[in-house]
C-alpha cells in the first residue's frame, strides 16, 4: 500500500496562510499606489492568484473568511436607511426582470460550456448557471458533476466580472471606485456604536448560519446592520482600516481558490469564463438599458445588480461607488436564491 502523505505541521500551515495575506497586502498596496480601481481587493486577488499558479508555498487563510465576510456584511448594512427601504416596492419589476435575465444567461452559457468547453451535461449546467460558487459546487457535486471544473468556472467568472466592472466604471464612466469606504476611525467611535456593530457582526453571522441563509456570514450581519441603521440605533460604519483589511483578506481568499491547479487549467478556465462572462455582461447591459427606458432606473445601478459577480464582491463595488447597496445586494440575493431553488428541477427537465 502507498504511504499516506504526512499532513503539514500546524506551524507551517500558519506561515503559509500568513504569506498569502502578506502577498495580498503587497498586491493591494501596489494597486493603490498605481491608483487602480478597487485596489485592495483586486491587487490582493491578482498577486495571490499568480502565486497560486506558479506554486508558491501559500494556502487559503480559511479561518479569516467568516469574520472578514461578517465585517463586509456590517459595512453593507450601514448603507441602509428608512428612505431607501421605502423604495423596495418600486424594485419589484426589476426583480421580475432579474429572473428572466438568469434564465436567458443559463440558456446561453450552459450550452457554451457543453459544446465549446466539452463539459459533461451536469458539469456544464452548474458551471453555467449564474448562482453562488459554493451553492453551485455543492449541488453540482451531489448530482454527479465535476466540482473542480464547476469551482474553476465560477471563480474565474467572479474574478473577471469584478475586474471588468471596476475598470469599466473607473476608466470608461469616470466613477471613483476607490474601495476605501467606511466610517470614522475606531478611536472616534462611541462605545455604544462599537458594541452595536460588533453585535450585528457576531450575532448576525450565527443567525445566518442557523437559518441556513445563502452566504450566511454576509447576509446575517448585513440584515442586522441594516435594521440598526434603518431604525437609527447607530449611524456608524466599520472604520476604514478594518474595511481595507477585509478587502485584502477577501481578495487573498479569491486568489487562493486556484491553489493546486495547473497553469494550463487556470488559463483554459479563464478563457472559457471570459467568453461566458462577456455574454452575461452584455445581456446585463441590455437589461440595464431596458429598465432605464421602462422604469427610469439608473443604468449603472442595474448593471451592478445584474452583473454575474459574487454577492459580497459586487456589493463592495456598489459601496465604493456610493451606489444604493440595498438595491444591488437584494438583487444578488434573489438571483442566488432563485438559481439554487430551481437548479435541480431545471436540470432534470433539461436532461429529459
Amino acid at each position: 500500500m502507498p504511504d499516506t502523505p504526512t499532513p503539514a505541521p500546524r506551524a507551517a500551515l500558519i506561515w503559509q496562510g500568513a504569506l498569502a495575506l502578506l502577498l495580498g497586502l503587497v498586491g493591494g498596496t501596489l494597486f493603490f499606489a498605481l491608483n487602480l480601481p478597487l485596489p485592495w481587493m483586486l491587487g490582493a486577488l491578482c498577486l495571490t492568484l499568480t502565486a497560486s499558479v506558479i506554486g508558491l508555498p501559500i494556502r487559503t487563510p480559511d479561518a479569516l473568511r467568516p469574520p472578514v465576510i461578517a465585517v463586509i456584511g456590517v459595512l453593507l448594512g450601514s448603507g441602509f436607511s428608512p428612505e431607501l427601504l421605502g423604495q423596495v416596492p418600486g424594485w419589484l419589476p426589476s426583480l421580475a426582470m432579474l429572473a428572466l435575465y438568469a434564465a436567458l444567461s443559463a440558456l446561453i452559457v450552459v450550452p457554451f460550456y457543453r459544446r465549446v468547453g466539452g463539459f459533461d451535461p451536469v458539469t456544464a449546467y452548474f458551471a453555467g448557471m449564474p448562482g453562488g460558487l459554493a451553492e453551485m459546487m455543492m449541488i453540482g457535486r451531489a448530482m454527479g458533476g465535476d466540482d473542480r471544473r464547476i469551482v474553476l468556472a465560477h471563480a474565474a467568472r467572479i474574478v473577471i466580472t469584478v475586474a471588468a466592472i471596476a475598470f469599466w466604471f473607473r476608466l470608461v464612466l469616470g466613477y471613483q471606485v476607490s474601495g476605501n469606504p467606511g466610517g470614522p476611525s475606531l478611536l472616534s467611535m462611541s462605545v455604544q456604536d462599537v458594541a452595536i456593530l460588533v453585535f450585528c457582526g457576531v450575532v448576525g453571522a450565527l443567525l445566518g448560519t442557523r437559518l441556513r441563509l445563502p452566504a450566511p456570514t454576509l447576509l446575517g450581519p448585513m440584515v442586522l446592520s441594516g435594521i440598526a441603521h434603518a431604525t437609527g440605533l447607530t449611524a456608524s460604519a466599520p472604520p476604514p482600516g478594518l474595511v481595507i483589511a477585509a478587502q485584502v483578506a477577501l481578495g487573498t481568499v479569491m486568489g487562493c481558490r486556484f491553489l493546486g491547479v495547473a497553469a494550463r487549467d487556470v488559463g483554459r478556465a479563464l478563457m472559457l469564463s471570459a467568453v461566458a462572462t462577456a455574454a452575461m455582461l452584455v445581456l446585463a447591459l441590455g437589461f440595464a438599458f431596458a429598465l432605464h427606458a421602462m422604469l427610469g432606473l439608473d443604468r449603472s445601478l442595474v448593471l451592478l445588480a445584474f452583473a454575474p459577480g459574487g454577492l459580497s464582491e459586487m456589493s463592495l463595488v456598489a459601496l465604493a461607488m456610493q451606489a444604493e447597496v440595498a438595491f444591488v445586494a437584494l438583487h444578488h440575493v434573489v438571483r442566488i436564491a432563485l438559481v439554487v431553488a430551481i437548479a435541480p428541477l431545471a436540470l432534470r427537465l433539461w436532461r429529459k
